[in-house]
């Protein structure tokens, strides 16, 4: 007999997570005393060069709280109001962040067919025409997330090649890393060899889909970016005035490994429901799973039953294909639930195979 769904529970996304145990007792333990305001204080410092340890000892680090404006406030260093980045046509930074970049920046974003989630150097080199003519917006950024938008990891291969086209071409490499911890422990490589060690010149260091409260960064590994980004941390309203407690949780993240404990952990448990999915006759998987995202056409009508106690989101409303996401806390017995919840559903049988 199914057990009654635990209250809380969802794969609509890792940010319906709530947060580590490990990070809270840090934030705890940081709330002692008083220490000086917006990052002038020693677990920012702390936070900072475990940072620069992970990610390159030369990266300047900036501490912010949201991932959006990690991610357009990054932007913002690279770019100026008649220049464009080049990104997926899936991308975050495109489909959901309300127009930020275009509104808070002025530039203009220019998509490429993203099947898979990923990009390549074929379809960047189709945006690169007009250069120098002043009638046409000038790219200056390429944008890739890792992992991405599907769930699927770029090798340190593939960001190699992306930030060599880049930088031949004088543009700047950007790195959306809300996931990054996902793609690092599937890819089994250190943090450096997907960012610095790969040519990325900009990353949006996210913490918060991998157990935070709202921990994010943004880190630049070309100097010149970061001339006066204090300023426009400042203007984009991102400079917390009680910083400790973003810099608590980033040094727990980054103590014992405990990002890639978390990470793989949620990897795990996308395998295990993508294989037990597989198994049921009407659902198809979409994406290769790779980090932790699993894409599944399910039938139309079915949905609605099962987001009654497992709420996901419908990715395409076209094709019924709907996302499910895993997170460092989601357990076997979840997976066990909400697979056998979907065979009930749907009368289903498992699949035959010869």
């Amino acid at each position: 007999m199914r057990q009654e769904k635990k209250p809380g529970r969802a794969f609509a996304s890792d940010n319906w997570a709530g947060v580590h145990p490990e990070v809270l007792a840090a934030m705890a333990a940081a709330n002692v005393g008083h220490v000086p305001s917006y990052g002038d204080d020693p677990y920012t410092r702390e936070a900072e060069e475990r940072i620069r340890g992970a990610l390159g000892e030369d990266a300047e680090v900036f501490l912010v709280f949201s991932g959006t404006a990690a991610n357009v406030l990054c932007l913002h260093g690279m770019v100026r109001s008649h220049q464009a980045v080049i990104c997926a046509e899936t991308a975050h930074v495109y489909t959901s962040e309300c127009a930020a970049a275009e509104k808070h920046i002025g530039c203009k974003l220019l998509t490429v067919p993203s099947p898979n989630g990923k990009i390549t150097v074929a379809g960047i080199r189709e945006h690169l025409h007009d250069i120098g003519n002043e009638h046409h917006v000038q790219p200056r950024a390429i944008s890739i997330t890792q992992a991405t938008e599907y769930g699927t990891v770029y090798t340190p291969q593939e960001i190699r090649a992306i930030a060599d086209f880049a930088h031949t071409h004088s543009l700047l490499l950007h790195m959306d890393g809300a996931r990054i911890f996902n793609a690092a422990a599937f890819l089994d490589v250190p943090l450096r060899a997907i960012t610095s060690g790969a040519g990325v010149d900009a990353l949006s260091f996210g913490g918060t889909k991998n157990g935070l409260v709202a921990g994010e960064a943004v880190v630049f590994f070309k100097q010149v970016l970061a001339d006066d980004f204090e300023f426009k941390r400042m203007q984009g309203m991102q400079l917390s005035s009680k910083m400790r407690f973003i810099a608590a949780q980033f040094n727990a993240l980054l103590t014992n490994d405990l990002w890639k404990r978390s990470a793989a952990h949620a990897n795990r448990m996308a395998q295990l429901l993508a294989r037990e999915l597989s198994e049921i006759n009407g659902i198809t998987l979409t994406q290769e799973v790779q980090a932790n995202e699993v894409f599944a056409t399910i039938p139309e009508k079915v949905i609605p039953k099962l987001q009654e106690s497992w709420p996901f989101h419908v990715w395409n409303e076209k094709t019924s294909e709907a996302r499910l996401i895993t997170s460092f806390d989601t357990t076997e017995e979840d997976i066990a639930d909400f697979v056998e919840l979907t065979r009930e559903k749907m009368g289903a049988r498992e699949k035959q195979w010869t």
